[in-house]
């Protein structure tokens, strides 16, 4: 594969029965959604699903029906992938509820794991998070989701939204989490 060339040309050679192309997109698009979707499954529930397996059954069952996608921006496919991950987190969450495992209870062990409330916050918290996410500009977006959520550095992060150093990416970042922040605490 060319790596100059774009998803978009990638889905045209799909959509011409190439299947190199969906092998191509795979090997793109698997590395940073499982880096992204790491901590998206939360720790109790990791041991049902590993996050690599869900992350690879996805792109499996999503590249497999690209013919159909029409990517409106080079980015679409990600954003796309992304909302089918966090689907599939959430459909893991909710059979996990539905079929937790017979377990003797011990009065004497503290849980470790998080309480159901808590689970019902952080998935609150998440909640608003993607809406406010979604809400901001698509340069914002990035920088948010490649400093917090890829773990970029600034110099990386610079290179990744074609910023002239890693000050202003830093800005930028900073920036942009300011706007979520204020998009999470009113919601829309």
């Amino acid at each position: 594969m060319d790596d100059a060339e774009t998803t978009v040309q990638l889905l045209g050679r799909i959509r011409a029965g190439d299947q190199t192309a969906i092998e191509s997109l795979f090997q793109r698009y698997s590395p940073p959604l499982r880096r992204w979707a790491h901590n998206r499954l939360p720790q109790w529930a990791r041991d049902v699903a590993d996050t690599g397996d869900l992350v690879q059954d996805v792109l499996l069952q999503t590249l497999k029906r690209l013919e159909t996608f029409d990517p409106r921006t080079e980015d679409a496919l990600q954003a796309y992938l992304r909302q089918a991950v966090m689907n599939r987190v959430r459909d893991e969450l909710r059979r996990h509820r539905r079929r937790p495992g017979a377990v003797e209870l011990d009065s004497q062990v503290i849980a470790d794991a998080p309480s159901p409330l808590e689970v019902a916050i952080a998935q609150e918290a998440m909640d608003r998070y993607q809406e406010g996410l979604m809400t901001l500009s698509p340069s914002d977006r990035d920088a948010i989701i490649g400093r917090m959520e890829l773990g970029l550095t600034y110099e990386e992060l610079a290179e990744y939204l074609g910023k002239p150093s890693a000050e202003a990416a830093r800005k930028g970042a900073q920036r942009a989490l300011a706007k979520l922040v204020e998009e999470m605490r009113h919601g829309r």
